[in-house]
Protein backbone atom coordinates (compact mmCIF):
# COMPACT_ATOMS: atom_id res chain seq x y z
CA UNK A 1 0.00 0.00 0.00
CA UNK A 2 1.63 3.58 -1.01
CA UNK A 3 2.51 5.52 2.48
CA UNK A 4 0.31 8.59 2.37
CA UNK A 5 2.08 11.68 3.16
CA UNK A 6 1.43 15.30 3.61
CA UNK A 7 3.79 17.94 2.56
CA UNK A 8 3.65 21.40 3.97
CA UNK A 9 5.23 24.34 2.43
CA UNK A 10 5.74 27.81 2.71
CA UNK A 11 5.57 28.20 -1.03
CA UNK A 12 5.93 25.58 -4.23
CA UNK A 13 7.62 27.85 -6.62
CA UNK A 14 10.31 25.73 -8.03
CA UNK A 15 13.34 26.82 -5.79
CA UNK A 16 16.00 24.41 -4.22
CA UNK A 17 13.67 23.11 -1.22
CA UNK A 18 10.95 22.27 -3.96
CA UNK A 19 13.57 20.35 -6.99
CA UNK A 20 14.65 18.37 -4.28
CA UNK A 21 11.28 17.13 -2.82
CA UNK A 22 10.08 16.78 -6.27
CA UNK A 23 13.14 14.59 -7.17
CA UNK A 24 12.07 12.30 -4.12
CA UNK A 25 8.69 12.02 -5.08
CA UNK A 26 9.62 11.14 -8.67
CA UNK A 27 12.20 8.64 -7.21
CA UNK A 28 9.28 6.52 -4.62
CA UNK A 29 7.06 6.75 -7.64
CA UNK A 30 4.48 4.46 -6.50
CA UNK A 31 5.60 3.55 -2.79
CA UNK A 32 3.70 7.05 -2.31
CA UNK A 33 0.79 9.75 -2.83
CA UNK A 34 1.26 12.89 -1.52
CA UNK A 35 -0.64 16.01 -0.69
CA UNK A 36 0.82 19.31 -0.99
CA UNK A 37 -0.45 22.38 1.10
CA UNK A 38 1.38 25.68 0.61
CA UNK A 39 0.61 29.19 2.17
CA UNK A 40 0.97 30.88 -1.25
CA UNK A 41 -0.72 29.02 -3.46
CA UNK A 42 -0.24 31.19 -6.67
CA UNK A 43 3.38 30.18 -6.38
CA UNK A 44 3.76 26.51 -7.45
CA UNK A 45 5.90 25.83 -10.58
CA UNK A 46 7.60 23.29 -9.40
CA UNK A 47 4.14 21.10 -9.48
CA UNK A 48 5.43 21.03 -13.87
CA UNK A 49 8.52 18.81 -12.72
CA UNK A 50 6.37 16.46 -10.81
CA UNK A 51 6.55 12.96 -12.68
CA UNK A 52 3.38 11.73 -14.79
CA UNK A 53 3.44 8.10 -12.73
CA UNK A 54 3.13 10.15 -9.17
CA UNK A 55 0.17 10.60 -7.63
CA UNK A 56 0.26 14.08 -6.10
CA UNK A 57 -2.70 16.15 -4.98
CA UNK A 58 -3.06 20.27 -4.46
CA UNK A 59 -6.22 20.80 -1.96
CA UNK A 60 -7.94 23.99 -3.00
CA UNK A 61 -9.05 24.55 0.78
CA UNK A 62 -7.19 24.27 3.77
CA UNK A 63 -6.39 25.51 6.75
CA UNK A 64 -4.35 29.06 6.94
CA UNK A 65 -0.35 28.46 7.36
CA UNK A 66 -0.29 31.95 8.08
CA UNK A 67 -1.10 34.51 10.70
CA UNK A 68 -1.06 34.54 14.37
CA UNK A 69 -0.41 31.06 16.00
CA UNK A 70 -3.65 30.81 17.93
CA UNK A 71 -4.63 27.54 19.32
CA UNK A 72 -7.65 27.77 16.91
CA UNK A 73 -5.87 27.85 13.92
CA UNK A 74 -3.00 25.37 14.78
CA UNK A 75 -5.80 23.07 15.93
CA UNK A 76 -7.62 22.91 12.26
CA UNK A 77 -4.15 22.37 10.83
CA UNK A 78 -3.54 19.44 13.45
CA UNK A 79 -6.70 18.22 12.18
CA UNK A 80 -5.46 18.29 8.89
CA UNK A 81 -2.98 16.12 9.25
CA UNK A 82 -4.98 13.56 10.61
CA UNK A 83 -4.91 9.95 8.29
CA UNK A 84 -1.81 10.44 6.59
CA UNK A 85 1.37 8.19 7.48
CA UNK A 86 3.85 11.06 7.41
CA UNK A 87 4.06 14.68 7.43
CA UNK A 88 6.68 16.40 5.70
CA UNK A 89 7.31 20.60 6.46
CA UNK A 90 9.86 22.54 5.38
CA UNK A 91 11.36 25.99 6.38
CA UNK A 92 9.73 28.16 8.85
CA UNK A 93 6.60 29.01 6.54
CA UNK A 94 5.83 25.82 7.23
CA UNK A 95 6.86 25.61 10.89
CA UNK A 96 3.07 26.03 12.51
CA UNK A 97 2.41 22.56 11.40
CA UNK A 98 5.13 21.52 13.38
CA UNK A 99 3.73 23.45 16.46
CA UNK A 100 0.57 22.00 16.05
CA UNK A 101 1.70 18.77 16.17
CA UNK A 102 3.93 19.60 19.35
CA UNK A 103 -0.02 21.40 21.02
CA UNK A 104 -2.23 18.49 19.32
CA UNK A 105 -0.51 15.28 19.42
CA UNK A 106 -1.65 14.43 23.14
CA UNK A 107 -5.26 14.77 22.19
CA UNK A 108 -5.21 14.25 17.79
CA UNK A 109 -3.76 11.29 16.77
CA UNK A 110 -1.00 12.38 14.33
CA UNK A 111 1.26 10.79 12.63
CA UNK A 112 5.07 11.54 12.62
CA UNK A 113 6.60 14.56 11.47
CA UNK A 114 9.88 15.55 10.07
CA UNK A 115 10.99 18.85 9.37
CA UNK A 116 13.35 20.44 6.84
CA UNK A 117 15.00 23.31 7.65
CA UNK A 118 17.26 24.62 4.07
CA UNK A 119 18.13 28.14 4.65
CA UNK A 120 16.61 31.80 5.93
CA UNK A 121 14.38 34.65 3.75
CA UNK A 122 16.03 37.99 3.70
CA UNK A 123 14.17 39.08 7.19
CA UNK A 124 17.06 36.63 8.91
CA UNK A 125 20.25 37.34 6.70
CA UNK A 126 21.94 39.67 9.33
CA UNK A 127 21.11 37.11 12.81
CA UNK A 128 18.30 35.42 13.79
CA UNK A 129 14.88 36.93 15.05
CA UNK A 130 15.00 35.78 18.54
CA UNK A 131 11.06 35.11 18.92
CA UNK A 132 11.34 32.69 15.77
CA UNK A 133 14.76 31.27 17.37
CA UNK A 134 12.42 30.77 20.44
CA UNK A 135 9.20 29.34 18.72
CA UNK A 136 11.67 26.98 17.15
CA UNK A 137 12.89 25.60 20.27
CA UNK A 138 9.45 25.27 21.58
CA UNK A 139 8.18 23.30 18.67
CA UNK A 140 10.94 21.29 17.27
CA UNK A 141 10.90 18.65 19.82
CA UNK A 142 7.14 17.31 18.27
CA UNK A 143 9.60 16.10 15.04
CA UNK A 144 10.65 12.97 14.74
CA UNK A 145 13.96 14.79 12.94
CA UNK A 146 15.32 17.74 11.63
CA UNK A 147 17.00 17.39 8.67
CA UNK A 148 19.49 19.88 6.93
CA UNK A 149 21.48 19.76 4.28
CA UNK A 150 24.52 22.35 5.62
CA UNK A 151 27.15 21.72 8.30
CA UNK A 152 26.34 25.68 8.83
CA UNK A 153 22.61 24.74 9.53
CA UNK A 154 24.06 21.84 11.61
CA UNK A 155 25.33 23.77 13.29
CA UNK A 156 22.93 26.63 14.01
CA UNK A 157 20.07 23.97 15.29
CA UNK A 158 22.57 22.56 17.65
CA UNK A 159 23.71 25.88 19.28
CA UNK A 160 20.81 28.66 18.35
CA UNK A 161 17.85 25.84 18.42
CA UNK A 162 19.58 23.67 21.37
CA UNK A 163 18.67 20.45 19.32
CA UNK A 164 19.94 17.35 20.22
CA UNK A 165 22.43 15.29 18.32
CA UNK A 166 19.98 11.97 17.97
CA UNK A 167 17.50 14.63 16.49
CA UNK A 168 19.58 16.31 13.70
CA UNK A 169 20.19 14.57 10.26
CA UNK A 170 22.52 15.95 7.79
CA UNK A 171 21.59 14.80 3.95
CA UNK A 172 23.67 17.01 1.52
CA UNK A 173 21.65 17.63 -1.75
CA UNK A 174 22.31 15.97 -4.62
CA UNK A 175 20.99 15.50 -8.49
CA UNK A 176 21.35 13.06 -11.00
CA UNK A 177 25.26 13.38 -12.38
CA UNK A 178 24.63 11.05 -15.18
CA UNK A 179 22.20 13.86 -16.92
CA UNK A 180 24.67 16.42 -17.41
CA UNK A 181 27.19 14.47 -18.87
CA UNK A 182 25.37 15.65 -22.58
CA UNK A 183 26.17 18.33 -24.62
CA UNK A 184 24.36 21.54 -23.71
CA UNK A 185 21.07 22.74 -25.81
CA UNK A 186 20.96 26.57 -26.29
CA UNK A 187 18.90 28.51 -23.60
CA UNK A 188 15.73 29.40 -25.78
CA UNK A 189 15.58 33.26 -26.56
CA UNK A 190 18.88 33.79 -26.10
CA UNK A 191 21.83 34.42 -29.17
CA UNK A 192 25.15 34.27 -27.71
CA UNK A 193 27.61 36.60 -30.10
CA UNK A 194 31.08 35.76 -31.43
CA UNK A 195 33.33 36.29 -29.05
CA UNK A 196 31.11 36.50 -25.65
CA UNK A 197 30.67 35.38 -22.50
CA UNK A 198 27.30 33.76 -21.52
CA UNK A 199 26.82 34.73 -17.42
CA UNK A 200 23.87 32.75 -15.72
CA UNK A 201 22.25 31.81 -12.74
CA UNK A 202 18.78 29.97 -11.73
CA UNK A 203 17.29 30.94 -8.76
CA UNK A 204 14.01 32.27 -7.40
CA UNK A 205 13.59 35.72 -7.58
CA UNK A 206 13.30 37.06 -4.07
CA UNK A 207 15.06 39.60 -2.32
CA UNK A 208 17.14 37.26 -0.63
CA UNK A 209 18.70 36.24 -3.53
CA UNK A 210 19.76 39.88 -4.15
CA UNK A 211 19.89 39.40 -8.15
CA UNK A 212 20.58 42.98 -8.44
CA UNK A 213 23.70 42.79 -6.83
CA UNK A 214 24.42 40.25 -10.06
CA UNK A 215 23.21 42.81 -12.71
CA UNK A 216 25.65 45.32 -10.77
CA UNK A 217 28.44 43.16 -10.95
CA UNK A 218 27.41 42.04 -14.56
CA UNK A 219 27.51 45.59 -15.66
CA UNK A 220 31.08 46.28 -13.94
CA UNK A 221 32.31 43.58 -16.63
CA UNK A 222 34.47 45.25 -19.14
CA UNK A 223 34.90 41.75 -21.26
CA UNK A 224 32.05 41.28 -24.13
CA UNK A 225 29.19 39.14 -21.74
CA UNK A 226 25.49 38.14 -21.68
CA UNK A 227 23.42 37.54 -18.49
CA UNK A 228 20.71 35.35 -18.15
CA UNK A 229 18.58 34.91 -14.56
CA UNK A 230 16.38 31.87 -14.92
CA UNK A 231 13.77 31.39 -12.28
CA UNK A 232 10.05 33.32 -11.74
CA UNK A 233 9.19 35.53 -8.60
CA UNK A 234 8.50 38.83 -7.20
CA UNK A 235 11.50 40.43 -8.40
CA UNK A 236 11.31 40.60 -11.76
CA UNK A 237 10.57 44.01 -12.10
CA UNK A 238 13.08 44.93 -9.68
CA UNK A 239 15.78 43.16 -11.55
CA UNK A 240 15.07 44.45 -14.68
CA UNK A 241 14.80 47.83 -13.37
CA UNK A 242 18.20 48.13 -12.18
CA UNK A 243 19.53 46.62 -15.68
CA UNK A 244 17.78 49.28 -17.23
CA UNK A 245 19.40 51.74 -14.79
CA UNK A 246 22.93 50.82 -15.72
CA UNK A 247 22.42 50.59 -19.30
CA UNK A 248 22.82 46.82 -19.90
CA UNK A 249 19.13 46.14 -20.55
CA UNK A 250 19.50 44.50 -24.22
CA UNK A 251 22.32 42.17 -22.58
CA UNK A 252 20.57 40.88 -19.44
CA UNK A 253 17.65 37.90 -20.34
CA UNK A 254 14.96 36.19 -18.12
CA UNK A 255 13.80 33.72 -19.46
CA UNK A 256 11.53 32.83 -16.60
CA UNK A 257 11.09 29.15 -15.43
CA UNK A 258 12.60 26.48 -17.85
CA UNK A 259 12.49 22.99 -16.72
CA UNK A 260 15.01 20.11 -17.12
CA UNK A 261 18.33 22.55 -16.14
CA UNK A 262 20.46 18.96 -17.48
CA UNK A 263 20.01 19.92 -20.89
CA UNK A 264 21.18 23.97 -20.59
CA UNK A 265 23.04 24.59 -17.50
CA UNK A 266 25.67 24.11 -19.00
CA UNK A 267 25.44 26.84 -22.23
CA UNK A 268 26.71 28.82 -19.27
CA UNK A 269 30.18 29.76 -19.67
CA UNK A 270 30.22 31.26 -16.03
CA UNK A 271 27.61 30.47 -13.12
CA UNK A 272 26.74 33.47 -10.91
CA UNK A 273 25.45 33.05 -7.60
CA UNK A 274 24.61 36.35 -5.68
CA UNK A 275 22.51 35.14 -2.47
CA UNK A 276 22.87 37.19 0.83
CA UNK A 277 21.99 33.63 1.98
CA UNK A 278 21.77 30.30 0.88
CA UNK A 279 22.56 27.23 2.84
CA UNK A 280 23.39 23.93 0.20
CA UNK A 281 22.45 25.21 -3.66
CA UNK A 282 21.34 22.99 -5.83
CA UNK A 283 21.58 24.55 -8.90
CA UNK A 284 25.20 25.47 -7.64
CA UNK A 285 25.83 21.08 -7.82
CA UNK A 286 24.27 21.22 -11.00
CA UNK A 287 26.34 23.95 -12.51
CA UNK A 288 29.54 22.05 -11.37
CA UNK A 289 28.01 18.37 -12.87
CA UNK A 290 28.34 20.26 -16.30
CA UNK A 291 31.77 21.48 -15.79
CA UNK A 292 30.92 25.20 -15.10
CA UNK A 293 33.06 26.92 -12.88
CA UNK A 294 31.30 29.47 -10.49
CA UNK A 295 31.64 33.02 -8.89
CA UNK A 296 29.83 33.07 -5.55
CA UNK A 297 29.02 34.83 -2.10
CA UNK A 298 30.39 32.90 0.69
CA UNK A 299 27.21 32.02 1.95
CA UNK A 300 26.24 28.78 3.86
CA UNK A 301 28.83 25.81 2.75
CA UNK A 302 29.40 27.45 -0.53
CA UNK A 303 33.15 27.76 0.20
CA UNK A 304 33.12 23.75 0.96
CA UNK A 305 30.68 23.00 -1.86
CA UNK A 306 33.30 23.87 -4.58
CA UNK A 307 36.32 22.86 -5.93
CA UNK A 308 39.78 23.59 -4.69
CA UNK A 309 40.77 25.18 -7.55
CA UNK A 310 36.77 27.30 -7.81
CA UNK A 311 37.48 28.59 -3.65
CA UNK A 312 39.69 31.41 -4.77
CA UNK A 313 36.43 32.81 -6.17
CA UNK A 314 34.01 32.93 -3.69
CA UNK A 315 34.16 36.19 -2.00
CA UNK A 316 31.98 37.92 0.73
CA UNK A 317 28.79 38.69 0.32
CA UNK A 318 29.47 43.01 0.57
CA UNK A 319 32.11 43.00 -1.92
CA UNK A 320 30.50 43.93 -4.61
CA UNK A 321 33.80 44.55 -6.28
CA UNK A 322 35.51 41.62 -5.74
CA UNK A 323 31.97 39.86 -7.03
CA UNK A 324 32.63 42.09 -10.48
CA UNK A 325 36.53 41.33 -10.68
CA UNK A 326 35.81 37.90 -9.95
CA UNK A 327 33.22 37.44 -13.42
CA UNK A 328 36.17 39.56 -14.97
CA UNK A 329 38.73 37.45 -13.94
CA UNK A 330 37.04 34.46 -15.60
CA UNK A 331 35.50 35.86 -18.76
CA UNK A 332 39.10 37.17 -19.91
CA UNK A 333 39.99 33.43 -19.25
CA UNK A 334 39.01 30.45 -21.44
CA UNK A 335 41.55 28.12 -20.28
CA UNK A 336 40.91 29.19 -16.30
CA UNK A 337 37.49 28.42 -16.96
CA UNK A 338 37.87 25.29 -18.44
CA UNK A 339 40.57 23.96 -15.91
CA UNK A 340 37.87 25.44 -13.07
CA UNK A 341 35.25 23.48 -14.96
CA UNK A 342 36.80 19.90 -15.30
CA UNK A 343 37.89 20.38 -11.05
CA UNK A 344 34.04 21.28 -10.91
CA UNK A 345 32.34 18.53 -12.06
CA UNK A 346 35.29 15.44 -10.51
CA UNK A 347 34.48 16.86 -7.63
CA UNK A 348 30.78 16.91 -7.87
CA UNK A 349 30.80 13.18 -9.46
CA UNK A 350 32.77 12.22 -6.34
CA UNK A 351 30.21 13.87 -3.58
CA UNK A 352 26.86 14.94 -4.90
CA UNK A 353 25.24 11.68 -6.18
CA UNK A 354 21.53 11.57 -6.17
CA UNK A 355 21.33 8.08 -5.62
CA UNK A 356 22.98 7.96 -2.53
CA UNK A 357 20.62 11.28 -1.20
CA UNK A 358 17.43 9.40 -2.57
CA UNK A 359 18.55 6.49 -0.56
CA UNK A 360 18.86 8.12 2.91
CA UNK A 361 15.90 10.06 2.72
CA UNK A 362 14.18 6.65 1.89
CA UNK A 363 15.57 5.16 5.31
CA UNK A 364 14.86 7.93 7.18
CA UNK A 365 11.10 8.38 6.20
CA UNK A 366 10.58 4.46 6.42
CA UNK A 367 11.82 4.18 9.59
CA UNK A 368 9.89 6.91 11.46
CA UNK A 369 6.53 5.04 9.71
CA UNK A 370 7.79 1.83 11.25
CA UNK A 371 8.32 0.64 7.90
CA UNK A 372 12.19 0.70 6.60
CA UNK A 373 11.87 -0.55 3.64
CA UNK A 374 8.64 1.35 2.74
CA UNK A 375 10.46 3.82 -0.20
CA UNK A 376 12.29 0.75 -1.73
CA UNK A 377 10.66 0.35 -4.94
CA UNK A 378 12.03 2.79 -7.31
CA UNK A 379 15.53 2.26 -5.13
CA UNK A 380 15.93 -1.31 -5.67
Amino acid sequence: MPVNILHVHSTFALGGKEARAVRLMNAFGPAARHTILTAMPGESSARAAIGAGVEAHFPEHSPALTGWPTPRRLSRIARAMRGFDLVLTYNWGAFDAVMARRLFAGTIRLPPLIHHEDGFNADEVEALKPRRTAYRRLGLPAAHRLVVPSETLETIARTAWRQPEGRMVRIPNGIPLADYAAPPEPIPGVEKRPGEVLVGTVAGLRPVKNLPRLVRAFAAMTSPARLVIVGTGPDCERIAAEAGRLGVADRVHMPGFLPDPARWIGSFDIFALSSDSEQFPISLIEAMAAGVPAVATAVGDVGHIVSADNAPLIVAREDEAAFAAALESLAARPDLRRAIGRANRARAAARYDEAEMVARYATLYGEAIGRRDAFMTRQA
